[in-house]
């Protein structure tokens, strides 16, 4: 029993430290903080060249972004003629100069939990440190076809668009192309952008509509595995995820697609392009320069279209420019038929199990109005699942406590010989009918639970900012109140180097469940193996510091449901509580080998 228990023990241990390097390896990005760019041209998609629809989406004219002075978000809105906008979700503008959706700030999400802090930015203008917009244009294979650009100046038919109010941009190219952009926006995040082109001339013209996405700068993403960030999308039903990194070099991607989508996404929110889903499309993922001028684009291009003097063509397609809340992209999936919309929120390998977690957990907060509470009773939840499993397990626990001091008596009979002891502890097992292996039950059933509760805390918007009860302002986020802060008295930034030790109270009060509950284990006999087991409280209260506080808040809150438990039965079987176990008289104990007077060993044979 006891080299199976150190054997779980340690194989816990490694796989819950090697769990923590990879979900927190060092960051693979540098940050980026003096980006001063803006460009006067977008990579706009050049039209194919030969047949109409013919795959091709190399970048538009070669001009390479111009440094300028970096201004405020302000001053950057005010240099164009614009279009705004202010919902219940989104507050911006749209920019008539080059058409660009630029200007997108998230109206109930702040940068930090004071909620006086900034808006959270979602799209920005040139001229601001981190540009990043949306267009929509057309490319056509013939050069005297005159499309608008970056600099087109475009008309508006109102000064402002509202859910239910849409907005029509239009620019006449003079030679009998009108060209329009209908944008409408819903109570969320989404727009929905129709391209149009009336031909007024005397000959029929073909035209190729695109949509593109531009972000300067490489953003400072957390460097974990655990979550994706960056450029991604569904491809003929199949989900593809890129890093930053897979851009170095211009280096680019082409895939041809029918329906999914295609955007860049970060922790919280993405911008994302929704072709028509029934249309085929040649979508472009492609990084240029480097540094400071890293430029990073996702277009896509539709078939060319062929419009005949006097008629009109039209293609839709939709902006996603928002937080990824959960609910509102399930609802964007049916409502619009996006084929696996739902994968623009990376639920991990085991979605089937996170998913569902989740679910459970928004709707106990709509009925408990706090998701601390709600995480604590998911907790009481998953033990009632499990309880007659546990009960099992600490009934045989509680055998295995009583049975303690002989298992001491064998140590001390066999001494070195640990083939003979562990024969003699098999058959004491038997005897007694105890599975030595069954303690580590509730152990291992807690850990599905625990890593999908971490995915789910650390991925989902849901979670973000949601305060508990005291010093616990964001769930999502470690123990503010550490040791290296005087428990917050003397707050300061602590040095990267010191992270390891700064322990929270919540992380503290989980190491001293944890402990508990072991004291209520039956003791290693092996001294060796004790110490490794004593040791383990603290190991997991370092380890687990700096994960977010809801997921250290569920497993003290677990724990102390264990000890409960565990203590009620072992009450219950009789079994002693703390130390080593009293004396269990009931229990046979084998026979000592006879000894010869020469102090030898009988042979067991006479004469």
């Amino acid at each position: 029993m006891d080299q199976k228990n150190f054997i779980v023990a340690i194989v816990l241990s490694v796989l819950i430290i090697v769990g923590w390097q990879v979900a927190f390896p060092p960051s693979k990005q540098a940050t980026n903080t003096a980006q001063q760019q803006a460009t006067t041209q977008s990579g706009a998609p050049a039209a194919p060249t030969g047949q109409p629809g013919a795959p091709g989406t190399q970048p538009g004219p070669g001009v390479a972004p111009v440094q300028q002075p970096v201004v405020s978000r302000g001053e950057a809105v005010a240099l164009t003629p614009r279009v705004t906008f202010n919902t219940a979700e989104l507050t911006g503008s749209i920019s008539l100069k080059g058409a660009r959706i630029d200007d997108v700030q998230l109206v109930k999400y702040r940068e930090t939990i004071d909620p006086k802090s900034p808006p959270v930015p979602v799209l920005s203008p040139v001229g601001t440190a981190h540009p990043y917009y949306a267009e929509y244009g057309w490319s056509s294979s013939d050069p005297a076809i005159k499309v608008p650009g970056p600099d087109t100046l475009w008309t508006a038919d109102a000064p402002t668009v509202a859910p239910g109010k849409p907005v029509k941009l239009t620019w006449d190219n003079g030679d009998g192309l009108i060209f329009g952009l209908t944008v409408s926006i819903d109570e969320f995040f989404m727009f929905d952008v129709k391209q149009s082109v009336e031909n007024k001339s005397d000959k029929p013209v073909t035209v190729f509509p695109w949509s593109l996405v531009v972000r300067y700068g490489t953003p400072t993403a957390e460097g974990t595995y655990i979550l994706h960030e960056g450029p991604y999308g569904v491809f003929n039903g199949s989900l593809k995820e890129f890093g930053y990194g897979d851009f170095k070099d211009n280096k680019q991607q082409k895939i041809s697609t029918t329906g999914g989508w295609v955007g860049i996404t970060d922790k919280y929110w993405m911008a994302t392009l929704v072709p028509d889903q029934k249309s085929k499309v040649d979508v472009t993922l492609k990084g240029t320069g480097a540094g400071a001028s890293a430029k990073y684009q996702i277009d896509y291009i539709g078939a060319g279209e062929t419009i005949a003097p006097g008629a009109i063509g039209q293609t839709d397609g939709h902006l996603f420019a928002g937080a990824k809340i959960v609910r509102v992209i399930s609802d964007y999936e049916s409502k619009y038929g996006i084929e696996k919309f739902n994968l623009t929120i990376d639920w991990g390998w085991f979605w089937f199990f996170t998913k569902p977690l989740f679910w459970l957990l928004e709707w106990l907060y709509v009925h408990l109005g706090n998701f601390g509470l709600s995480i604590l009773v998911l907790t009481v939840i998953v033990k009632a699942v499990f309880f007659p499993l546990a009960n099992k397990s600490y009934a045989a626990m509680s055998k295995m406590k009583r049975l303690q001091p002989e298992m001491e008596k064998l140590k001390e009979r066999y001494g070195e010989d640990r083939q003979r002891m562990n024969q003699e502890l098999m058959q004491l097992y038997r005897r007694e009918k105890v599975n030595p292996a069954a303690g580590c039950l509730p152990i291992l059933v807690q850990i599905p639970v625990f890593f999908a509760l971490y995915k789910v805390l650390y991925t989902t918007i849901e979670m973000r900012h949601q305060p508990f009860y005291g010093w616990i302002k964001d769930l999502s986020a470690p123990d503010p109140l550490t040791i290296l802060t005087g428990f917050g008295l003397f707050p300061w930034d602590v040095p990267q180097f010191l992270h390891f030790f700064n322990i929270g109270i919540w992380p503290m009060i989980m190491g001293i469940t944890m402990y508990l509950q072991q004291k209520l284990n039956p003791q290693p006999t092996d001294p060796v193996q004790a110490r490794v087991f004593q040791f383990l409280p603290i190991l997991f209260t370092f380890m687990l510091a700096p994960f977010a506080a809801g997921l250290v808040i569920y497993w003290a809150w677990s724990n102390t449901l264990s000890i409960a438990q565990q203590y009620t039965i072992m009450r219950r079987h009789g079994a002693p509580i703390g130390g080593k176990g009293a004396p269990a008289a009931a229990v046979p104990a084998p026979a000592a080998p006879a000894k010869d007077k020469k102090g030898g060993k009988s042979s067991g044979k006479k004469g």
